[in-house]
């Protein structure tokens, strides 16, 4: 009997773990996804040629929208990338 309640509380600590971790990579994908959609509208619409290396994707993906404008306006200053 202790066997299965043991168990029981492993799996739902389990799924509670699991749904922390997929909320948090929830939110850094979508942020992804938005810092990079700004970031290739830019270079299309604007002409600002950004090259797309693994710097600017990290600052994209952890900045998100405040990451793009932050690379564009680096850019644009010539500062960076």
């Amino acid at each position: 009997m202790f066997f299965e309640y043991g168990t029981l509380v492993i799996i739902i600590a389990a799924v509670v773990v699991a749904y922390l971790l997929l909320k948090v990579v929830k939110h850094f994908i979508v942020n992804t996804i938005i810092g990079l959609l700004i970031l290739f509208a830019g270079n299309f619409f604007l002409g600002l040629n950004i090259t797309y290396t693994w710097i600017v994707l990290a600052i994209c993906a952890i900045g998100g929208i405040a990451g793009a404008v932050l690379i564009i306006l680096l850019h644009h200053l010539g500062l960076a990338f």
